[in-house]
C-alpha cells in the first residue's frame, strides 16, 4: 500500500503480528484481533448459541490468547490457533454452565424473517446447526463452513482425525434430515 508521501506500508501477516505482540508491540494484538473479530465472534455465537455467552467466551479466549501468545509454536496458522482457543473457551463455558448441545432450541431465539412463511435458507440452516450437539457442530462448522482441513480441525479441537470425520458425518446426516424435512414441508406448502 502506498501513501500520499510516497512511503509504502507493508501489511503484516498474522504470524508477524503475533511475533510483534510477543516482542512488545502494544498495537499488534489489537490489529490481529480486529482482523479476525467478525469471524471469531460468529464462531463463538454458533458454538455457544447465545449472544451474551458468545461475547463472554470470545473475551475469555482473547485474554487467553493475549497471555499465551509466546507459547504459539508456529505449527499451524495463527487463525487456526485463535479458532481453537475460541472453541475451547465456548466449550468450557458450556460445560461450566451445564448447557447441553442436545437441548431444544427456543424458536423465539431465531424468529422467522418473513411472517408470511418465506423462510430464508440461511436462517433455516443456522437453526438446523444449532440443534446439533456442540462437538458435532464445532467439527462441521470448522470443516464445511470455515474450510479447515480434517487434520487442522483435529488439532484445534484436540481430538483424533477419525473423531472429526465421524462427528462431521453424524452432523451432516442430521443436517440432511433436518433440511430434507424443511424442503419437504416447503414443497407441500407451495
Amino acid at each position: 500500500m502506498g501513501s500520499l508521501w510516497g512511503t509504502t506500508t507493508k501489511v503484516r501477516t498474522d504470524a508477524e503480528l503475533l511475533a510483534a505482540h510477543v516482542s512488545g508491540d502494544r498495537y499488534a494484538f489489537e490489529e490481529l484481533y480486529h482482523r479476525h473479530e467478525r469471524h471469531l465472534y460468529r464462531l463463538a455465537l454458533m458454538t455457544s448459541r447465545d449472544p451474551d455467552e458468545a461475547e463472554d467466551a470470545l473475551q475469555d479466549a482473547l485474554m487467553a490468547a493475549h497471555r499465551t501468545a509466546a507459547a504459539f509454536r508456529n505449527d499451524s496458522r495463527v487463525s487456526s490457533w485463535l479458532y481453537r482457543i475460541v472453541v475451547n473457551a465456548c466449550l468450557d463455558r458450556l460445560r461450566r454452565n451445564r448447557i447441553r448441545g442436545y437441548e431444544e432450541i427456543d424458536d423465539q431465539l431465531f424468529p422467522v424473517a418473513d411472517p408470511a412463511g418465506q423462510v430464508e435458507t440461511a436462517i433455516v440452516v443456522e437453526r438446523a446447526l444449532m440443534r446439533l450437539p456442540v462437538d458435532q457442530r464445532a467439527a462441521v462448522v470448522a470443516v464445511d463452513m470455515q474450510g479447515f482441513s480434517v487434520a487442522e480441525t483435529a488439532r484445534m479441537l484436540g481430538v483424533a482425525e477419525g473423531t472429526v470425520k465421524s462427528r462431521c458425518a453424524r452432523a451432516r446426516a442430521k443436517l440432511a434430515h433436518s433440511l430434507g424435512t424443511f424442503a419437504a414441508g416447503a414443497a407441500v406448502a407451495e
